[in-house]
């Protein structure tokens, strides 16, 4: 076997410019695999440490107010294990040294003591000490982004009257591990806070002693939480509740739940498309190398070598180029998951995130290289194998002579000996040029699907805040407002334009199908909050009937004309059913939408509204937010600018800098890719073409006969990169939508552009390396044959 190890060190030696090649994107599904199952499985153990030892509620509901004696009825409700009710509020907070309006969430917990569900983790600090009414706990977030610590204070309008807070400590709880305002997408750490405070103070403040507005549900083992959902909702009914939800619809659950998901859909898509394009390069590898060491292997079975020991070495040579591919993987992904987790660190709140190299994952990564290396090249080393010597030390039987159509033609005429040379070889040889065209576009498919998203955002943040988002700032109401406050509004300094809307709580039910979320009400034309078709044309609110994002009809199953049922959750709860009128198409968000006065109607109420969204000038933005400020039943202020760049952050923190990591490895590929073609193409002709030189033809005709069909197939193979792309762009899109946001599926001429020049330029410096090769070719060694 020691001859075979030298064989196989040489090999490598001759072939490090194709191993190196293969390796890199063995290296590029590795890395992605171990990226992607590496964070989550981090992110599934932080959530299960900190919902478990935290005591996360099962089961979550609000209501208007009920009398702290429905808590003994609650806990006797079948599958109940334990009952928290609460207290919660609105609260507006002025922040000294910050201007801009801050919004917060008041929650109650048991006076100097810790809630028995939804526990929270002390980072500094303690506890508001039993008997005061003026000391909070602040959620961590907030507090580092404002520089708050323990014994800072704050001023805070709750139920309409100010009041000054100290905040006696900071942290951290499993309901809000992805903290985010009512309505809101994404985390706005400055402008969004959570606060605890004593049960007893808050209770005095919102006018609720011994009367709750919220409670929590934990739920024994097997439990059926549907069923206690329901029986919960029946004896709040009478009390304005608003419908029960389980974890998987609380909104903080509901988003890290759904970046799991992207997760595990990265950890399989893009891991399967690179590992699949190694295996076909290895494929080809393998398949050239046996075809070239045909005698070689005549010999080596002449001298006793069996079977077992041919497969073995190349076997053993492939299995060289998994472990090279796969140990630089695990590296860059090691450090690419430790790079992501200061990224999710930011917006997924957990006491602590431990992003190790588990062992099991370095195992999963080197299984499914070497399974996809042994599926890529079984056929090529059982065709070594099964050779016999007699046949294989003969070379290959010359293909039968014939002039191609094209040689034939007028234009074939007129073409130089070396051209000739091209298209004749490239058409008797169909296969291997069809097999080298699908490696090269299969690079060019993934250089277009590392660079496509970011043309894709782009074009979805300019729907979104160009086309949708055309307010300046949106007001939420404490409770639904009459109408005629819009005239109140229009006085306000620097405003230029009202518009008012109506958002009402709804669960939509299609059969078996069914999705909470809200309505919201809107003039029949808004001018500040656009409605769109697929092709970005303004839609018009019909006067009955629903329209809803694209998502969430496909979600449950609907075509417009179609009726479904929509069970109110606000005021006098019922169940109607209504017809979707049409689809809108919007990126960001799902949600449902109707003419305001019909919603109105629906509720049977008067004309009331939520909320109004403001056009205004940025210039008197202070003067606005201090008349604001005095205005009682402003629950909350947001600015569409402010929105629009953490939407853009949190893109360029994750989906971005993943992308960016795809795309330096689909180029790295590209290279690779149609280097290994130009480099095997080379090793099969260089007798070939040392012949030629002997025959008289120049260096420059011998190297255009090799470079020329390099040019051929490259352009070829970019317009198939192009179909390929395409195909993996969509399939990503299509697998990672989400509530959050959808990443359309648009690919901008740049992008096909960007993914040709990507090609053509790998293509050039291939060229460039095997002009190198071709100068230094020894006719002499060339030509000598082995007998």
């Amino acid at each position: 076997m020691r001859a075979l190890h030298t064989k196989l060190l040489r090999d490598l030696f001759d072939l490090k410019g194709q191993v190196a090649a293969i390796a890199v994107v063995i290296a590029a599904g590795v890395m992605v695999l171990i990226l992607s199952v590496t964070t989550l499985d981090a992110l599934r153990l932080s959530q299960a440490r900190f919902y478990d030892g935290h005591h996360f509620a099962h089961v979550f509901a609000d209501l208007k107010r009920a009398p702290e004696g429905l808590a003994a009825r609650l806990r006797e409700i079948p599958g109940v294990n334990q009952v928290e009710t609460r207290v919660q509020a609105p609260v507006r907070l002025e922040v000294p040294g910050f201007d801009e309006p801050v919004r917060g969430l008041l929650l109650s917990i048991p006076d100097g003591h810790q809630p028995g569900l939804n526990r929270l983790y002390l980072r500094e600090g303690a506890l508001p000490e039993p008997d005061r009414s003026d000391q909070v706990v602040l959620s961590e977030p907030f507090a580092e982004a404002q520089a708050l610590r323990a014994g800072d204070r704050l001023e805070a309008i709750i139920n309409g009257r100010l009041q000054i807070l100290t905040v006696s400590g900071v942290a951290l709880s499993p309901e809000f591990v992805y903290q985010v305002g009512p309505a809101d997408i994404l985390p706005d750490y400055k402008r969004f806070a959570v606060l605890w405070m004593n049960r007893r103070a808050l209770a005095h403040a919102m006018d609720m002693d011994g009367a709750f507005n919220s409670v929590l549900l934990s739920l024994q083992s097997g439990a059926d939480a549907e069923t206690v959902i329901e029986t919960l909702d029946l004896h709040l009914a009478r009390y304005g509740g608003i419908g029960a939800m389980g974890r998987e619809d609380q909104i903080s659950h509901r988003f890290l739940s759904e970046e799991l998901d992207q997760l595990r859909v990265m950890a399989i898509v893009l891991p399967a498309i690179f590992l699949s394009v190694a295996a076909f390069l290895l494929n080809l590898l393998m398949a050239r190398i046996i075809q070239t060491q045909r005698r070689q292997i005549a010999i080596l079975k002449a001298f006793g070598y069996g079977n077992r020991d041919i497969a073995a070495h190349y076997g053993l040579l492939t299995g060289l180029i998994v472990v090279v591919g796969s140990l630089l993987g695990i590296a860059l992904g090691a450090w690419a998951a430790e790079g992501m987790a200061g990224v999710y660190a930011e917006y997924y709140r957990f006491p602590e995130t431990s992003f190790r190299l588990q062992p099991r994952i370095v195992a999963l990564a080197l299984l499914v290289s070497a399974c996809s290396a042994a599926l890529g090249t079984a056929r090529a080393v059982g065709r070594a194998v099964a050779m016999p010597p007699a046949e294989a030390m003969r070379p290959p039987a010359p293909r039968r002579f014939h002039a191609s159509w094209i040689e034939r033609s007028a234009l074939g005429r007129r073409l130089d000996q070396p051209t000739r040379i091209i298209l004749r070889n490239l058409l008797r040889h169909r296969t291997k040029a069809l097999l080298s065209m699908l490696g090269i576009g299969l690079s060019g498919g993934l250089l277009l699907l590392g660079s496509y998203q970011f043309g894709a955002i782009d074009h979805l943040l300019d729907v979104q805040y160009r086309l949708v988002m055309n307010m300046d700032v949106q007001l939420s109401f404490t409770d639904p407002t009459p109408e005629r406050s819009l005239a109140e509004l229009r006085t306000l300094p620097g405003v230029a334009y009202v518009e008012g809307f109506r958002n009402v709580p709804v669960r939509l039910i299609n059969g078996t199908r069914d999705y909470r979320t809200s309505i919201q009400g809107m003039e029949p034309e808004p001018r500040l909050r656009g409605l769109l078709d697929a092709d970005h044309r303004p839609i018009r609110l019909p006067p009955e009937g629903l329209l809803m994002t694209r998502f969430l009809a496909e979600d449950l199953g609907l075509a417009p004309g179609d009726a479904l049922e929509v069970e109110i959750m606000e005021g006098h709860r019922r169940t109607l059913r209504v017809p979707l009128a049409g689809i809108v198409d919007e990126p960001i968000g799902v949600s449902a939408y109707m003419e305001r006065r019909a919603l109105n109607r629906l509720m049977g109420e008067g004309p009331a509204l939520s909320g109004v969204w403001l056009m205004t000038d940025a210039a008197q933005h202070d003067r606005l937010f201090a008349r604001l400020w005095e205005v009682p039943r402003v629950a909350g202020i947001g600015l569409v600018a402010d929105a629009e760049r953490q939407f853009r952050d949190y893109i360029d923190d994750t989906v971005l800098v993943t992308m960016s990591i795809l795309l330096l490895m689909a180029g790295s590929i590209t290279f690779a890719v149609v280097y290994n073609n130009a480099r095997i193409a080379f090793s099969e002709r260089s007798r070939e073409l040392a012949t030629l030189r002997v025959l008289g033809f120049s260096r420059a005709e011998v190297s255009w006969i090799l470079i020329g069909e390099i040019a051929v197939l490259t352009l070829l193979a970019i317009p198939l990169g192009w179909l390929i792309g395409t195909g993996f762009a969509a399939l990503l899109s299509s697998g990672m939508a989400m509530d959050m946001f959808r990443v359309p599926f648009v690919i901008s001429p740049q992008t096909y552009a960007f993914s040709a020049a990507g090609v053509l330029l790998a293509s050039v410096l291939s060229v460039l390396a095997i002009a190198r090769l071709l100068g230094r070719l020894d006719m002499i060694a060339a030509l000598k044959t082995i007998e």
